[in-house]
């Protein structure tokens, strides 16, 4: 009974194939065709597999396992980070090879090389006396500037510059004077000022100068 039913499915199924083809011949042709290609792909690997040995087997699957390797030592936060930061600064850093590139055509960075090879001779070459000196002068320099920056010492030196330019005036050139001259100059309250200006000026200094030996 069950073969019965076997061989009736069977001839159903055989009876819808030829009514298929008969109906959709084109469709059918275009179906053999592709399945030829699949089956000629199928081949090739067949072929190709069967012409592997052991150890071609062995160098692929070892190839693998190297570039699995890799990838996972690729995969790390540091390198994430870097891949980050090349493409966040990409623009910067495209500028900067260009740089590069254009300082070792020019041979401007060969230059700064020898330049950097020189510095660490030159430090070598001071002596402890001389880093001293430097230190010093180092020093002097910045109470120079100090003083220079003080207020009233800023104060004094703009009104001593504008005094000299006042008196420069090429259309009004300083008349020559003699003692007497001066003598009645001394009465004008504006050379009064200027006199007590200098003469503050000749205290101060002279009191710097008495101090700079107990500096020393």
């Amino acid at each position: 009974m069950t073969e019965m039913v076997e061989q009736t499915t069977q001839d159903d199924a055989r009876d819808a194939l030829e009514t298929a083809i008969d109906e959709n011949p084109e469709e059918v042709a275009r179906l053999m065709e592709r399945l030829g290609l699949v089956n000629g792909v199928l081949d090739a690997v067949e072929v190709g597999t069967s012409a592997l040995d052991d150890r071609m087997v062995a160098e692929l699957a070892g190839t693998g396992e190297t570039l699995a390797e890799a990838a996972d030592g690729l995969a790390t936060k540091e390198t994430v980070e870097l891949s980050e930061s090349v493409g966040a600064n990409g623009a910067e850093l495209t500028e900067a090879l260009e740089t590069l590139v254009r300082l070792q055509k020019s041979g401007t960075l060969d230059e700064l090389a020898a330049l950097a090879d020189l510095l660490p001779l030159a430090s070598g070459a001071l002596d402890d006396e001389m880093i001293s000196t430097l230190v010093d002068a180092g020093s002097s320099l910045g109470e120079v500037a100090d003083t220079a920056s003080d207020p009233d010492t800023v104060r004094g030196m703009e009104t001593v510059l504008q005094a000299v330019g006042d008196a420069s005036d090429a259309e009004s050139p300083p008349e020559r004077v003699g003692v007497v001259g001066l003598l009645r100059a001394t009465r004008d309250p504006e050379v009064q000022a200027g006199l007590g200006f200098v003469l503050a000026i000749a205290k101060a200094l002279g009191r710097e100068t008495r101090r700079e030996p107990a500096r020393k």
